[in-house]
């Protein structure tokens, strides 16, 4: 059974039992091998020590994911700068004047890039010695005069080889939301920021809510040890900057063509120079490094440990099948072993071939794993050379799957085959999938011990229907009542 190629004049239910039938006998045939499927715990912020005392930089999550009201596009977005609590003045969270924020692609399965779309952004802080504020009065539009903090960006399209193409120049981001009194129309900020990309697509960099729902108890021995500590959206009332892109999906794929090459691999990334400080000032110097990465969720955060986290974030894609002690903590991870000790429920044995399926390899037949069914690995595109292909982490979107008219927020492990970890949707809700899989759950079937997975199933904003999609950042204290 293929996602790739279907049946002209089959029914769209029809296919989608097919085929999660086939996911089912497969992850099932997985089981009795002694493995299930699946991921671990939580995103990516603040996950590595030193990534954790730079937080400009820090990738927090990457979604990438068919355009629902435009199918013909992918929606990339990008989100850095974790735990921005609303009334953070007077600075606010500006995002970093020179560093690279790349959103990669791979469409060959090489581990390399294809295409890169990077954001540089540069600040005009014209406060001077005059004020403190970052606006000084209401900002109704971006050229208003009373916005005193502004940043602007250069977007560019990178291909190996090539000279970077200039998509936009001197865009200017939507700032700060530092409140009703100063901007009482964020969305319409929001607005003036998008801007159209010539070829086809938009993009807009912004502050939004951060997308990204979950209750960080897990991080007191799994929820309390008793599942206790659930239902809170921990992250309810933090902001995050994010990246939107939308772009037409013949950009992305191999060759230019979706039909033929419908898979691409995603990860963020963000590179910058070392900082040399001297009084009052901290100037960049040297050659860029890249110290932030980012592709499926959870897998920096709770797969790698502590000790690799750092290196992790320093490595491209394309080496990771060279890392033995990464390799060794996919095939058998922490987190089933910490689920047995707290509530003893036992873990699946190792090696879980089929968690390197899906983090390294992508869904498909043809990676030889234990899930036979072809769903979302660059192997199913028909002009890429198989010889060239290595495992690498990266969030895998497999264009050709139709858009659902009603999203399941387990995605695959649910019957919905357009969510996670085929691409990942702002609604999916990555915990409790990975809480289910982890324990070796299969498609239809749940661990019923933790069927409620932490109790936050949504956003606490709902997300718009257009692009940018994100809803708009909060404007109240955290602990405001």
């Amino acid at each position: 059974m293929s996602l790739l190629r279907r049946s002209p004049g089959r029914s769209s239910a029809a296919r989608g039992a097919a085929v999660l039938t086939a996911l089912a006998l497969g992850m099932a045939g997985t089981a009795l091998l002694g493995t299930g499927a699946g991921t671990s715990a939580a995103s990516s912020h603040r996950e590595a020590p030193l990534i954790a005392a730079d937080p400009q930089v820090d990738n927090t999550d990457v979604y990438a994911f068919t355009s629902p009201d435009n199918p013909d596009t992918v929606t990339l977005i990008a989100n850095w700068l974790p735990f921005q609590e609303p009334n953070g003045g007077p600075n606010f969270y500006p995002w970093a004047d020179g560093a690279h924020y790349d959103v990669n692609i791979d469409s060959q399965g090489t581990g390399h890039p294809d295409v890169t779309y990077r954001w540089t952004f540069h600040t005009e802080d014209l406060r001077g010695t005059d004020t403190f504020l970052y606006d000084k009065g209401p900002v109704n539009n971006l050229t208003d005069d009373t916005l005193r903090f502004r940043q602007y960006y250069t977007l560019q399209e990178l291909h190996p080889g090539c000279d970077p193409v200039t998509l936009v120049e001197h865009g200017q981001v939507a700032p700060s939301d530092t409140g009703r009194a100063s901007m009482p129309d964020y969305g319409r900020l929001r607005q003036q920021a998008t801007v159209q990309l010539p070829g086809g697509g938009q993009t807009v960099a912004t502050q939004a809510a951060d997308p990204f729902f979950l209750d960080l108890r897990v991080f007191d021995l799994l929820y309390g040890g008793n599942l206790s500590e659930v239902g809170q959206n921990t992250l309810a009332g933090y902001n995050v900057n994010s990246v939107a892109l939308q772009i037409p999906k013949s950009r992305l794929a191999y060759k230019g063509d979706p039909a033929r090459n419908p898979v691409i691999g995603v990860w963020s990334s963000t590179e910058k120079q070392s900082m040399k400080l001297g009084p009052g000032k901290a100037d960049p110097v040297g050659p860029y490094v890249q110290v932030s990465r980012l592709g499926n969720p959870l897998v920096n955060e709770v797969v790698v440990p502590a000790g690799l986290k750092d290196a992790f974030n320093a490595l491209p894609p394309s080496e990771d099948h060279n890392q033995p002690a990464v390799v060794a903590k996919v095939l058998d991870p922490e987190v089933p072993k910490l689920v047995q000790a707290v509530y003893g429920l036992p873990a699946p044995a190792a090696p879980r071939t089929d968690l390197q399926e899906i983090f390294l390899t992508g869904i498909a037949k043809a990676a030889n794993g234990p899930l036979a069914v072809d769903l979302n690995s660059q192997l199913m595109n028909r002009d890429i050379d198989p010889n060239r292909f290595v495992p690498a982490e990266e969030l895998r979107l497999n264009m050709s799957t139709p858009v659902t008219p009603k999203p399941d927020r387990l995605g695959v492990l649910d019957g919905d085959f357009q969510g996670f970890p085929n691409g990942r949707r702002l609604g999916d809700d990555v915990v409790d999938i990975a809480l289910q899989v982890v324990e070796g759950a299969t498609p239809g079937k749940f661990v019923q011990a933790l069927a409620a997975g932490d109790k936050v199933n949504g956003p606490d904003r709902p997300f718009g229907a257009t692009f940018p999609y994100l809803a708009l950042p909060y404007d109240k204290a955290v602990n405001q009542k």
